[in-house]
């Protein structure tokens, strides 16, 4: 019999909390005014962009989830394949939900900016943390309502307290977990070849051969650049964090019956969706304290007294939790889970270090710039490399502290193989840990958009030059919050993955009936169908990424002669007597991204599945999974250390060329070279590098959904 603990009926109330903050968020936001006519021009014109491109690009990805949900009902089971679609769907809703608030707030932004800059702060962020409150909270939704109900078709008399059906419920709503996965992969993908497509056409013309601003009204392609920061950021890492906290959560709870089985505390099976739940809280309380105390405050003291107050109530939440849920050794799992915190903190400063002005690595940039852009791609690209540092020895010290503290709650005396799913299940709490505050991370992120449009319509408005100064305040505050996001999204994915590597060798182990499911732990690269899967899952990352770039230097080359032409045939636009033809920018970025984004989008999904087939057909179900095993845990590695060194040195070429700017060398050679570096840039930190966080865990959930076939065949 189950003995249901009542922090479980935590999560619905969770998730009505969070929609009506939504609902109140957005009431709040769009009670706001929208300036002037000349800024509703610009702002009209960015959401028409938006939302169609939006439109179109999830007509493709309806088609292709449509077609795969079917295949997989067709080779695994019809409920997987229903949660697959349910999954994308939620994924895509969460994208669309942030999109549609965005691209109302920049303009309510810009106008609040006529005031004070407390005001703007305040609807930017407000603006954002919809995006952020929606998706932790339809992913709670997500995952809770596919489990449960899966778990009432296992077992109807669930209602009268009969223990059957969690394993199997949980393995059918991985489905879920990878249909998120999928869709989220298309959105960043999508989003970031149209940005970035967008933003490196505006910067070598505008910028560079023009000498026009960045946000220059007489510039064709600003208007799609605007657009792109919108589908790149707020829909794109909307739908990346969505998909962390799902497999985050179907992977730790997957672990959890394994415990369960070994234990009799169904506890572990629900705490990972009671502690999304009170995250959700935890979030909430943090976005509504975001306020300057002052106009002369940095806006970034104000975002971080809010992140701070995030953290602490997450953790004290996450400690009451843990204390009801996770048996008598509760405390050394809120260890794990304040090791989680600890870790976001540390690489959110990491990548604050890399990537603002303030510091070595991106002056070292800027005075590269002095002797050309070659130096300055030369020195950029070494302090990519060299962010992996730092980070990954981070990471490594959570993991095992993690790992270790987790063995240490296991009860006295229990088996070998118990002790170890401890230890597992104690690197699983650490990344619920890290994702606690991710209602407030991710309205961070989205805030960055809002402020970058914000930005862009009083510019493009020709608004006075005092109303411009506050919103390239929040919008320096925006560049950084950005940057800070994709350092927490790698950290995160890179925990998550790892417990998804567990979750996937218990599956294994139970497929193939064996007791102790360490066995399936065993994955031996000296045998040589071993070793080829580990490469081919290296190799799987770096041609990924060589796609993703190589499709923003497509779509970039299309924009760079559409601006240049415009120029030449109609120079009334460079004298501002004639505007620009945007329209026609903004069809070459969507077509660019809508075609490009297939490709990889495929690759990552087609060849673990063929090659684990193959490999269960020539070699069997035990050779099979150890090298689906590798190529899943390299491509994890090389997938981790691709993205911190495209993310980090992306933002850090970006930064070197604000800062170039902030020393009044607009117009020289120096700054000519920084905007060089910076487009090379653009598609590492905006493309690449965020895909690649999605592409780790996609690897984790699609091996998952098709253990059963890899390990038996068809």
């Amino acid at each position: 019999m189950i003995e249901l603990n009542p922090l479980i009926y935590l999560i619905p109330i969770a998730g009505a909390f969070g929609l009506l903050c939504v609902a109140i968020l957005t009431r709040w936001v769009f009670k706001k005014d929208t300036g002037t006519e000349e800024m509703r021009f610009v702002s009209d014109a960015i959401k028409e962009g938006a939302m169609a491109y939006l439109a179109r690009q999830y007509k493709t990805i309806a088609i292709i989830s449509v077609i795969l949900g079917l295949v997989i009902m067709a080779a695994i089971n019809v409920l997987t394949g229903v949660a697959f679609l349910i999954g994308a769907a939620c994924s895509a809703l969460s994208g669309y939900i942030g999109m549609y608030v965005s691209v109302n707030s920049n303009i309510r932004t810009a106008s609040a900016a006529r005031r004070n800059l407390n005001e703007a702060l305040q609807v930017s962020f407000r603006g954002g943390a919809v995006s952020g409150i929606a998706v932790v909270t339809l992913s709670l939704l997500g995952v809770a309502g596919v489990f449960f109900l899966f778990w009432w078709i296992e077992s109807p008399t669930l209602i009268l307290g009969v223990d059957k059906g969690i394993s199997e419920a949980l393995l059918l709503a991985v489905g879920y977990a990878f249909g998120a996965s999928f869709a989220a992969l298309f959105a960043q993908l999508g989003g970031g070849i149209y940005t970035k497509a967008a933003d490196v056409g505006a910067d070598l013309v505008g910028k560079v051969e023009a000498g026009i601003p960045e946000d220059s009204p007489k510039n064709p392609a600003v208007i799609a650049d605007l657009v792109g920061d919108n589908v790149g950021d707020c829909a794109g890492r909307g739908a990346d964090l969505f998909e962390s906290t799902a497999a985050e959560n179907i992977g730790a709870m997957i672990l959890g019956a394994f415990l369960y089985a070994a234990t009799g505390e169904v506890g572990f099976v629900f705490f990972p969706l009671v502690a999304r739940a009170l995250g959700i809280f935890a979030g909430v309380v943090g976005i509504f304290l975001v306020k300057l105390r002052s106009e002369d405050e940095e806006p970034m003291k104000a975002l971080n007294r809010g992140y701070y107050v995030s953290c602490v109530l997450a953790m004290v939440l996450f400690a009451y939790a843990a204390m009801e849920l996770l048996g008598e050794n509760w405390i050394y799992f809120v260890g794990c889970g304040i090791i989680g915190i600890v870790l976001s903190i540390a690489i959110v400063f990491i990548t604050q270090y890399y990537t603002a002005g303030s510091y070595r690595p991106v002056r070292e940039i800027a005075a590269a710039s002095e002797t050309g852009p070659a130096t300055n791609i030369i020195s950029g690209f070494a302090i990519g490399l060299e962010t992996t540092f730092l980070p990954i020895m981070c990471i490594a010290a959570a993991l095992l502290g993690a790992y270790e503290l987790g063995q240490l709650a296991a009860p006295a005396g229990s088996a070998a193989g118990v002790v170890f799913q401890y230890g597992l299940y104690g690197t699983a709490v650490a990344t619920m840990g890290m994702l606690a505050p991710c209602a407030f991370v991710l309205a961070e992120d989205t805030f960055g958009p809002i402020t970058d449009n914000a930005g862009g319509i009083v510019e493009m408005s020709e608004q006075p030059k005092e109303i411009r100064d506050r919103t390239d305040k929040l919008d320096s505050v925006g560049n950084t919050t950005k940057a800070l996001t994709k350092g927490y999204a790698m950290g995160s994915a890179a925990l998550a993955a790892y417990l998804l590597f567990g979750a996937f060798f218990d599956q294994v182990a139970e497929k193939m009936g064996w007791a102790d499911p360490t066995q399936a732990y065993v994955v031996d690269i000296a045998q040589p169908e071993v070793f080829v899967g580990a490469l081919i899952g290296a190799m799987l990352v770096f041609l990924f990424a060589s796609l993703a770039i190589r499709a923003v230097g497509k779509a970039a080359q299309d924009m760079i002669a559409e601006v240049r032409r415009q120029f030449k045939e109609n120079p009334n636009i460079l004298g501002g007597n004639d505007k620009p033809d945007y329209a026609k920018c903004v069809d070459i970025s969507t077509k660019g991204a809508l075609k490009a984004m297939i490709l990889p989008g495929i690759l990552p999904v087609a060849v673990p599945v063929l090659f684990g087939v193959f490999m269960h057909y020539a070699y069997g179900g035990i050779i099979a999974y150890q090298a689906v095993g590798a190529m899943l845990m390299v491509g994890t590695i090389a997938g981790v250390l691709m993205a911190l060194t495209l993310n980090n040195g992306g933002g850090a070429w970006d930064n070197a060329k604000k800062f170039v700017e902030s020393k009044g060398m607009k117009k020289t050679p120096v700054h000519a070279a920084a905007v060089v570096g910076d487009t090379v840039g653009d598609p590492f930190k905006d493309t690449a590098g965020p895909s690649l966080h999605v592409l780790v865990k996609l690897l984790s959930t699609i091996t998952l959904v098709f253990a059963g076939v890899i390990v038996l065949g068809f």
